[in-house]
């Protein structure tokens, strides 16, 4: 086998990427975009109507958030064989995008995709479907154990109808793939109990652990070890609207904190009638210590639209990565994607705008999958 294959060179090529980005700040964002055949409005850097457009592009973490290039994606999944038009992000470990065809419903269609180096993995199809269980809601999650030097994806699988037992109705399934193994586990029942929200709930990869929103009725966060595969709770700030939470007017959305070591929260809540409509930022400063949960900043709708963003992610600046609507000279800007500076509470345009769907999130450039024989060239 050829150096350059060689798990330990693949290992210190990535230490030494990461050490030279955190010195020369050279930090690499991957941006996702889609925008279906049936929506869109044409302009520049916009969607095309008509036109289905699935971009996936690395950007520089830096000010003026610089184009470093669109990547091409040739998936091996054959369109009939697809449930969504797409596939969604479910999360990035040491330069590898995981992928889920569950973008608007539950398919099995699973990759694990190194951009770099144009090579990917097909995931065997999951054990938990509805043609083995039934009716199911699912959250995906991507990490790497540091431990076993193996990548994971995890599913959390709620029954919904009981899978021929009363006693399973509304239980909550683990299932996990092992890159090293190249196969599922056998599933598990997860507790702490909790319901999944039925939303395609952001992940949160930090200090080891898979984080979850425990949905609507649980004031906690669901942690997932990728090493001992337990599970335990996280506490959410005390003071929040736990009646707006369970009512449904308040969603949730996890990610980490601008350092990478700790939690982030966007509390987007929305009220038709009132107008109480708020964007709570919350930061844990402290990684599993309650106390530590601090309020960085609260959003309320501004302009003549009366428009709310919604937070992607935050940045290696603490500028946070947002999606608004917006007017320029009178004309209506759909689903803009901006950076806001929390002291100043100014918007920065990132010259992107009007698709229907956006992930962004940290990526390394890495050689991992080259030592892996059922990688393919995609």
């Amino acid at each position: 086998m050829s150096t350059i294959k060689d798990s330990s060179f693949i290992g210190a090529h990535l230490s030494r990427t990461i050490d030279f980005n955190n010195h020369h700040g050279t930090h690499l964002l991957l941006l996702h975009r889609f925008s279906s055949k049936n929506c869109g409005i044409k302009g520049r850097n916009s969607s095309v109507p008509g036109v289905k457009e699935d971009v996936y592009s690395l950007h520089y973490d830096n000010s003026g958030f610089d184009d470093c290039f669109e990547i091409g994606f040739q998936s091996p999944i054959a369109d009939g064989d697809m449930y969504n038009e797409s596939f969604r992000v479910v999360g990035i470990c040491n330069g590898l995008v995981c992928l889920a065809d569950d973008l608007n419903r539950y398919g099995y269609n699973f990759l694990i995709w190194n951009p770099s180096i144009r090579k990917l993995v097909t995931l065997p199809k999951p054990g938990l479907r509805y043609e083995t269980v039934g009716g199911y809601d699912a959250y995906h999650g991507f990490a790497f154990d540091a431990i076993t030097n193996d990548y994971k994806v995890v599913r959390l699988v709620e029954d919904q109808y009981g899978w021929g037992s009363e006693e399973n109705e509304n239980q909550t399934f683990v299932e996990v793939y092992s890159l090293a193994a190249g196969s599922w586990s056998n599933p598990r029942l997860v507790y702490p109990k909790f319901l999944l929200s039925g939303q395609r709930s952001p992940q949160a990869f930090v200090n080891g652990a898979l984080h979850w929103d425990a949905g609507g009725f649980c004031n906690f966060i669901l942690a997932f070890d990728v090493g001992s595969e337990l599970f335990r709770k996280i506490m959410m700030p005390k003071s929040l609207d736990w009646d707006s939470l369970s009512a449904g007017n308040l969603t949730l959305r996890l990610s980490v904190s601008r350092d990478g070591k700790s939690l982030a929260m966007f509390l987007r809540y929305l009220d038709e009638y009132s107008d109480p409509s708020l964007l709570d930022v919350w930061v844990m400063k402290e990684y599993g210590v309650e106390e530590s949960w601090t309020k960085l900043i609260t959003l309320h709708p501004e302009g003549p639209e009366r428009s709310l963003p919604s937070a992607l992610c935050f940045r290696k600046s603490g500028e946070i990565v947002m999606v608004r609507d917006h007017y320029y000279g009178g004309e209506e800007v759909k689903n803009e994607l901006v950076s806001l500076e929390l002291v100043s509470r100014q918007f920065k345009n990132l010259g992107i705008s009007r698709y229907q769907h956006y992930t962004i999130d940290p990526y390394e450039e890495s050689l991992v999958l080259l030592d892996r024989n059922e990688a393919v060239s995609c």
